[in-house]
């Protein structure tokens, strides 16, 4: 192994505003895309949610000698903006809090350290003073993952892991990197290319998610098919927990035990903080080519994917989408006329050209197979120039009175139908009900040979109570997919969003399993209170800590999770 001493430091990364998603940079908020979609969907008097300048926040209670002993372990932030950067998540109840003229929960302190040993001293000190902690890395959550609430204690901080960025070590020869948890996509990637490597993880939130919140939300970027999803490129990781540190995984492979790695892949800071992890790499691909296919109905499009994935071929990126989804798209390239159909777009990798060529060519052969129509490059192109853009679009959408979420899942080929079917319906039926009818899309964009994940968006005009009107959607969207049989998550993670349904996936042993880890690792409770598993009720996630809740109580706790965006 080849050490970097001191780490291999990347630039500095950008940081997302407070109240939206993305930075400075994404000032232009694509308006025009927004008045084409609220042609579409406002009928009659619309109901923007205008924006504040700043917000209110809770008053700190940590007294000064908290913070004197966190400063002695970390550097430590009081001021209101550091707290404001630190309020949670960018789900649509997150956006709708933030524009909130009423008092906003926010951390007690910001602690920033910079090293595994200054995490593990910021614990001890927590644990010993009953003061949760909620690991932060880029803020992307859209599960209500890094909320910040004390639960049970007297005060929480924000732990955030941005000082831990960097690249701690490099393997040639075994092609394995080691970053702090606190190193974001795009600075992996720019560390790894200095070495003629890539991780190939690529979400929506790639541009501000950091590769332990990855980890900890076990998350699956578009390039999964030909990379994998991010549990399958951890080789090893570490992590400090109140009990004390684990370092796990020492092989490409171990028969000593159950791998408890995936005890902290998905962990969601419950347990500990992920502050290292040892990743796969690969070479940098020298050649990529692109394509499309467009196809009669979903179906036979699903069919197609289905057959790449069982015969083992894997284009690095392979999306389908349906119907609507395909015609919206289609009209925002201004293309709508010549469009039909549903719409496949796929990368291709490889060390040569010749190597992406065959890729491609054994793609385009299956999909010749079930009426698929080649499109030539071009869309391909179109989608990957702004595939991190769409969550942008979400915040100039609520200023003219549209809602635009997401939500995902997945299932096995033969339930796939039916739970589209599903979910759609639950969708459409509550917020219908509401007085507003959607536009739900759907895509299939993660492949497996035994199935696939369907990810929906879905556009509404927003009625005068869109914390409700989202909530109630959301959970009929969700206990049809429960009833379907389909996962409650396939890469959101479950933070306090899921959490209700969570039993009914797992089962009430399975909760225990996970309730007694957190015992073991976590005796005090102070991580991320309500995240994963049940918090005391009145830290329940809601958002009627900032607007008022809905009449009907048994969805009071069902919060909206966001996602990768409107493609």
């Amino acid at each position: 192994m080849v050490a970097t001493t001191p780490p291999e430091l990347p630039t500095a990364r950008p940081r997302m505003t407070w109240d939206v998603w993305g930075d400075a940079s994404d000032a232009r908020r694509l308006p025009a895309v927004a008045r084409f979609i609220a042609g579409r969907v406002l009928p009659g008097e619309p109901h923007p949610v205008p924006r504040v300048a700043s917000p209110a926040l809770t008053p700190s209670r940590l007294d000064e000698t908290d913070l004197e002993a966190l400063r002695e372990a970390a550097v430590t932030a009081t001021d209101a903006a550091s707290r404001a950067l630190h309020l949670g998540g960018k789900s649509t109840p997150d956006l709708l809090a933030r524009r909130s003229e009423l008092v906003q929960p926010a951390p007690d302190a910001i602690v920033l350290p910079a090293s595994h040993a200054e995490v593990a001293a910021v614990l001890r000190i927590c644990d010993a003073r009953g003061i949760a902690v909620v690991p932060f890395g880029g803020g992307t959550s859209v599960v209500g993952g890094v909320e910040p609430q004390a639960g049970a204690h007297r005060a929480v901080v924000a732990l955030d892991l941005v000082r831990t960025a960097g690249l701690l070590s490099f393997d040639e020869t075994s092609l394995l990197a080691t970053f702090g948890a606190g190193t974001t996509g795009p600075q992996a990637e720019e560390l790894l290319a200095a070495h003629g490597c890539t991780l190939g993880h690529f979400p929506q939130s790639f541009r501000y998610a950091s590769l332990g919140g990855f980890a900890a939300t076990r998350s699956s970027g578009q390039a999964s098919s030909g990379y994998g999803r991010f549990d399958e490129l951890v080789h090893a990781l570490r992590a400090a927990t109140p009990a004390g540190d684990l370092e796990l995984g020492r092989a490409p492979a171990s028969a000593a035990g159950p791998d408890l790695r995936e005890l902290l892949l998905g962990s969601e800071g419950a347990f500990g903080v992920i502050t290292e992890v040892t990743l796969r790499v690969r070479r940098m691909p020298a050649a990529t080519l692109y394509g499309a296919w467009r196809f009669r109905d979903f179906a036979d499009g699903a069919q197609a994917l289905r057959a790449l994935a069982q015969r083992g071929i894997h284009p690095a990126v392979v999306r389908l989408s349906d119907r609507v989804e395909t015609r919206i798209n289609a009209a925002l390239g201004g293309h709508v006329s010549r469009l039909r159909g549903c719409l496949a777009v796929a990368t291709f990798e490889g060390a040569t050209k010749r190597e992406a060529r065959a890729v491609r060519d054994a793609t385009a052969a299956v999909f010749a197979q079930h009426h698929g129509r080649d499109r030539g490059p071009g869309p391909a192109r179109s989608w990957e120039r702004g595939r991190f853009a769409a969550p942008a679009l979400r915040d100039p959408l609520l200023d003219i009175g549209v809602l635009a979420e997401t939500l995902e899942t997945a299932t096995t080929w033969a339930g796939l139908t039916a739970l589209k079917h599903a979910v759609t319906r639950a969708l459409d039926e509550s917020l219908s009900a509401e007085g507003t009818k959607p536009i739900v899309m759907c895509h299939i964009s993660h492949i497996y040979p035994a199935g696939a994940s369907l990810y929906f968006t879905v556009i509404a005009a927003l009625t005068a109570e869109p914390g409700p009107q989202w909530r109630r959607a959301k959970d009929a969207a969700t206990r049809a997919i429960v009833a379907a049989g389909g996962t409650i998550t396939h890469h959101h993670a479950v933070g306090r969003d899921h959490r209700p349904y969570l039993e009914s996936e797992i089962g009430p042993l399975g909760v225990r399993v996970l309730e007694a880890v957190k015992a073991t690792l976590d005796p005090s409770g102070i991580m991320n209170p309500g995240a994963l598993l049940l918090a005391p009720p009145a830290a329940a996630r809601d958002i009627s800590d900032v607007v008022p809740p809905p009449q009907d109580a048994d969805v009071r706790d069902v919060s909206a999770g966001a996602a990768e965006g409107l493609s």
